[in-house]
């Protein structure tokens, strides 16, 4: 199993022009990335050349991570789920996507990290639990699937205006309790 440590250690040598290294860690994080990918784009051959894509600002972007701000998993996670969303609004572009700081927590490497993840999912759906039913559902379509404003909308049969406004307000209810 490879750990974070061993991440970031292969994302540093990745910096240093090491293919092999970014080899290694393309083989350790690729199916975790082709998942969050796949979630929203829904479509396997498109999810694939996404990765690619993913992958190549990877390498662009090494000498961006901060160990301290994030897991790099998380890090990596972030750019694969906001490339597809990118590809997601390009092909609808009517789509108005929220960009809310949501992290998917891809990746975990201990006991200890599997111990956390539980509790932060746990208290992930107490909040969400906390929110009316349609306000859930919008947050997750929203957020997990990349659901538009406008398909929103539509499936709960609202104004663009009051869809934009729910989420905002479930997210702020969400931050309150995540916080607390």
């Amino acid at each position: 199993m490879t750990t974070t440590r061993d991440l970031e250690k292969l994302l540093g040598q990745s910096i240093n022009g090491d293919m092999d290294a970014f080899e290694r860690l393309y083989h350790a994080t690729s199916a975790k990335l082709f998942g969050v990918v796949l979630r929203i784009l829904k479509n396997r051959a498109q999810s694939e050349d996404a990765l690619q894509d993913i992958y190549v600002r990877i390498w662009q972007k090494a000498g961006d991570f901060e160990p301290g701000r994030a897991s790099i998993i998380t890090w990596m996670a972030t750019i694969a789920r906001n490339r597809a969303i990118d590809i997601v609004r390009r092909q609808r572009p009517e789509s108005d996507i929220e960009d809310a700081e949501i992290e998917i927590l891809v990746s975990h490497d201990t006991v200890f990290d599997e111990v956390v993840l539980a509790d932060e999912v746990r208290q992930l759906e107490y909040c969400l639990d906390g929110l009316e039913d349609d306000r859930q559902q919008i947050v997750r379509l929203a957020y997990l699937e990349g659901w538009s404003r406008a398909e929103l909308a539509e499936r709960f049969a609202q104004p663009v205006g009051t869809i934009k406004t729910w989420l905002h307000r479930s997210l702020r209810q969400l931050k309150e309790c995540l916080g607390s």
